[in-house]
């Protein structure tokens, strides 16, 4: 059934996009079988606007919907993949002009690669390795915004005593707050630098250990990311790391 939102829309700089209310894709991640992030792209049928190139499953948005509910709608439709089984964990406005349309790129992973259905729009679905997305014959749009939308390696590194004021009523050692972080821990998860970072790594740590400033990843551009409340470590932290807030953890695990 074609929703309210199919057709065009003229932007502010004269040319024509698809979606009436705009448009919003699912960037979907699931971790490989050595822990590193796959992504799910769809290559697009011939027929299609840029066809032969890949991109993200995504259309244009209807009326009543948001862009996460536009973004898994049309995953469903176009990949088969139900809504259910994915966590969404941020959204990014990656194209368009905010006063006229624009594209919105729902970012979510899920706990292993998912079986895919592909329709007519598609020439293929595939899960493909982070690091070789940038080869691949990309569409222009989801090529200029891939840089800011790929993750780095994180190794979490989580300040006990400050983070345990964020879990009023439970009571929990230093301990028991990192294996139940370990265990919950999204996978994706924003970064203060407006990156996305890949949590592979959850460890106890204190202002007296030392921070390297880069993670155990094998990729050089891995981080360090101290959850903690104490602010005045940011000047004896390598320039490297990231502070994050501990009233984030909550949310990973409820």
């Amino acid at each position: 059934m074609r929703g309210d939102g199919d057709g065009w829309a003229l932007g502010a700089d004269g040319q024509r996009y698809w979606g009436r209310h705009g448009a919003a894709g699912l960037l979907l991640r699931a971790p490989d079988r050595d822990g590193s992030p796959q992504v799910l792209l769809q290559h697009r049928a011939a027929w299609s606007h840029q066809g032969g190139t890949w991109a993200l499953l995504g259309g244009a948005r209807d009326s009543h919907e948001t862009t996460v509910h536009a973004a898994v709608r049309e995953a469903e439709e176009e990949g088969g993949i139900a809504g259910g089984v994915i966590a969404v964990r941020a959204e990014r406005v990656t194209a368009g002009d905010p006063h006229t349309w624009t594209y919105t790129t729902v970012v979510a992973d899920t706990a292993a690669p998912l079986s895919t259905t592909p329709n007519a729009e598609s020439l293929e679905l595939r899960w493909v390795a982070e690091h070789e997305v940038h080869g691949m014959p990309l569409h222009p749009a989801f090529a200029a915004a891939w840089p800011a939308l790929r993750t780095v390696p994180v190794r979490l590194l989580i300040d006990t005593v400050s983070a345990l004021g964020s879990w009023s009523g439970r009571a929990l050692s230093g301990r028991d707050l990192v294996d139940l972080v370990a265990k919950s821990v999204p996978r994706t998860v924003e970064l203060p630098n407006q990156r996305f970072g890949w949590v592979r790594d959850v460890l106890e740590w204190g202002p007296a250990d030392s921070v390297s400033g880069a993670g155990n990843g094998a990729e050089e551009d891995a981080v360090d990311v101290v959850v903690t409340a104490d602010e005045t470590l940011a000047d004896r932290l390598p320039g490297a790391a990231l502070l994050l807030d501990p009233a984030v953890l909550p949310q990973w695990v409820a």
